[in-house]
């Protein structure tokens, strides 16, 4: 699977286990909002191997930052689950960190308007994408610009 990913020019991330993931020398990691484990710190990492975390409250952020996340999931925005927050809370959210924010959950072509006010570093949106199908222009390189 690495390989084929490296092939097309995709990045490969495992969850939840960021030793298995320098083992097997993928591109990184993510950690779930759950892990509040910080063994991985005294891993020596890749230069260019990318941990990424998700949270929902200002506790969760701060977790990820000390974990190292160079990129922070916050949902959910704009979808009323159980993890909504809104637009409000979002920003407040998203403001209280210098880590790179992607923003989840409920994103269409109607509120991305609104999703740009917030200034985030980027966004996922199944919704979206559904309707869009995929980019014209290839796989994404976003989480290349270190």
């Amino acid at each position: 699977m690495r390989n084929f990913c490296k092939k097309k020019g995709n990045k490969f991330f495992l969850s939840n286990n960021i030793k298995l993931a320098l083992k097997l020398n993928l591109d990184g990691a993510y950690i779930p909002s759950f892990n509040k484990d910080f063994s991985h710190l005294s891993f020596k990492l890749k230069k260019k191997f990318i941990i990424l975390g998700s949270a929902h409250t200002l506790n969760e952020i701060r977790i990820k930052e000390k974990q190292g996340a160079k990129f922070i999931f916050i949902s959910s925005i704009f979808r009323k689950n159980q993890n909504y927050l809104g637009l409000n809370k979002f920003k407040l959210l998203k403001n209280n960190t210098n880590t790179k924010i992607i923003a989840l959950g409920g994103i269409n072509e109607k509120n991305l308007k609104i999703l740009n006010l917030t200034n985030v570093w980027g966004f996922s949106g199944i919704s979206y994408f559904k309707k869009k199908g995929p980019s014209k222009e290839g796989p994404s390189n976003i989480l290349d610009s270190n």
